[in-house]
């Protein structure tokens, strides 16, 4: 007997933005309903709304419900978040697209709590837009992990050729130094690796660590942190048996290609990871929130508010958080069986 195909929740994020385009565009393919069942939180009037703006989508339309336990396995669905009065403004951010965003964050995570859907994909809002609603955190991944009560989360950038960690946070630059300390480096190292080998089934996942000044330091003649901070972190985390390396200088790793020999790159702050990742990446790349009891992707685009409802959006970053998603849950369902039915270990195995 087949095993019933996986609820993919996907929150509308940002009414205003291109969040809707790039889910119908992802959503019309009749075979993303061969592999999951997409349940979108959000408003069957905006749905409706984009799909005027859009071309070749007429045959498309969304399946309304009023409950995930409701949904159509071979239809794209949608449970109504919002009132009928809410209020479409193309590129622009106002009360009613924050309020919409969260209205959809919510409903989701509550289905997600009850186990009505098994995964989440979420579509980009402006953080501008939520402080409206009464309500501030910074982003998705923080909303998750208050939610689910997660002690430690990371943002993992994932493309066909990098996957990638941001050790701090969206902070000023002059604030990075301050930030970066050997705890903060040795807890994302045993997190990486954690989500590595459950969720990407990788069995000994290598991991780079990035040095924070320029030519890693210079063994201390460009700063002290390398020598301070980044090796004592990444000494400790190979006495734990976790496979890290570095600190490298970041012009030369990316540079000489060396990113490919690593399943995973930890870069200090945001621009010295991002930048080369986002040159490396052919549009399809993928944040995914490591550290939650739940799977949660999102594409790495915003909202994209100068081309809402211009039909211009691809859809291949969406498209390829969901396929994650979907993929990653199934990883870790099978490492989880794993773990409690591990496979005998044999007589050669253990002369080895």
């Amino acid at each position: 007997m087949a095993e019933p195909k996986i609820k993919v929740g996907i929150t509308q994020g940002d009414i205003n933005g291109i969040g809707y385009e790039v889910i119908i565009k992802t959503l019309i393919d009749s075979r993303v309903m061969e592999m999951c069942t997409p349940i979108v939180y959000g408003s069957p009037k905006v749905g409706a709304f984009y799909r005027k703006t859009m071309s070749g989508v007429d045959n498309f339309n969304f399946n309304i419900i009023r409950s995930a336990d409701d949904a159509n396995t071979k239809r794209a669905n949608i449970i109504n978040v919002m009132d009928d009065e809410v209020k479409v403004e193309l590129g622009k951010s106002s009360e009613m697209s924050g309020k919409g965003a969260l209205a959809a964050l919510n409903a989701a995570v509550r289905d997600l709590k009850s186990g009505k859907i098994q995964v989440l994909v979420t579509s980009p809002f402006r953080k501008q837009a939520i402080p409206s609603t009464g309500y501030t955190f910074p982003g998705h991944a923080d909303f998750l992990a208050d939610a689910f009560e997660a002690k430690q989360h990371l943002s993992l950038h994932v493309n066909s050729t990098v996957r990638l960690a941001i050790a701090t946070r969206h902070i000023p630059l002059s604030q990075v130094p301050a930030a970066v300390t050997k705890d903060l480096i040795a807890g994302h190292l045993q997190l990486l690796d954690a989500t590595l080998r459950k969720d990407f089934l990788i069995p000994k996942p290598r991991i780079a660590v990035l040095g924070l000044n320029p030519h890693a330091g210079d063994s201390g003649q460009l700063g002290s942190e390398e020598v301070e901070i980044i090796i004592p972190a990444v000494e400790e985390a190979i006495k734990n048996k976790i496979l890290a390396f570095g600190p490298y200088a970041s012009d030369g790793f990316f540079g000489q290609n060396c990113a490919s020999r690593f399943d995973a790159v930890l870069a200090m702050y945001h621009d010295q990871g991002l930048a080369p990742f986002r040159a490396l990446s052919s549009g399809a790349s993928v944040t995914y929130t490591c550290g939650l009891p739940i799977v949660r992707t999102s594409p790495t685009h915003g909202a994209a508010y100068d081309i809402a409802g211009k039909d211009k959006a691809s859809p291949d970053s969406f498209r390829t958080a969901l396929y994650l998603a979907c993929d990653a849950y199934k990883r870790r369902k099978e490492y989880n069986e794993l773990s409690k039915n591990p496979l005998p270990v044999t007589k050669l195995e253990m002369e080895k």
